[in-house]
């Protein structure tokens, strides 16, 4: 049987009671709070949430939902899923097609998935934006893109809304609705491309010691 600390210090003097350098527990007691790893990893494990959330929003609104009401306007394609945009004919033949249960389901979704996907979206990019750019200049350069999809995707919902809603369809309305749409999906693309920038900026301007232990 192994003889206790204080046993140690008694046979020995009090330099045996303490741990050695170098042994386990002093090793621990030297890494202190701050060397928790889960503390750590824990804005990686947000950004991958915030990431499989987003995902998955984008496939249930743009893939499925809205697939959905396609079906419910002879054929017509949603107008949120018109990337190249869209003019004043085919908001009119919406509004042509769908009847008003259709148009209130069209605008629901608007409020509900339509709103949660930029919302994660834009929180989700900023985290990623924010955690890998280390210069401030450049990180608010980043920053701009998903904060303005955030702002366009919210507006477009609304500028559709009225415009299949309205009691008369206008061409200033089609076209504020066309143009938010097609700034809508030009800023997700630069969204997604500042996150990568982002990452590769971190990994370009740390020292070859810190990548190298990274990619260990």
């Amino acid at each position: 049987m192994g003889k206790t600390a204080a046993q140690r210090a008694a046979k020995h003097g009090p330099s045996a009671g303490s741990p050695r350098t170098g042994a386990p527990g002093a090793a621990g007691a030297a890494a202190g709070p701050g060397a928790n790893p889960q503390a750590k990893s824990s804005p990686g494990l947000v950004v991958i949430a915030g990431v499989v959330t987003t995902l998955f929003l984008f496939w249930y609104l743009h893939l499925l939902v809205l697939g959905q009401l396609t079906d419910l306007a002879d054929g017509l394609a949603m107008p949120d899923s018109l990337v190249l945009g869209y003019g004043q004919d085919h908001l009119a033949a919406l509004r042509a097609a769908m009847d008003a249960d259709a148009l209130g389901q069209l605008s629901y979704v608007h409020k509900t998935a339509g709103t949660l996907f930029p919302l994660v979206f834009g929180m989700t990019w900023l985290l990623i934006i924010g955690l890998n750019t280390q210069r401030r200049m450049l990180r608010w350069v980043l920053f701009s893109a998903p904060i303005l999809f955030v702002v366009a995707d919210l507006w477009e919902n609304i500028a559709i809304d009225n415009a299949l809603g309205a009691a008369e369809l206008t061409g200033g309305d089609a076209a504020l609705a066309g143009t938010l749409t097609v700034t809508r999906w030009v800023l997700l693309g630069l969204s997604l491309a500042a996150s990568v920038v982002a990452v590769f900026t971190r990994r370009v301007g740390r020292p070859p010691e810190l990548v190298t232990q990274d990619k260990g």
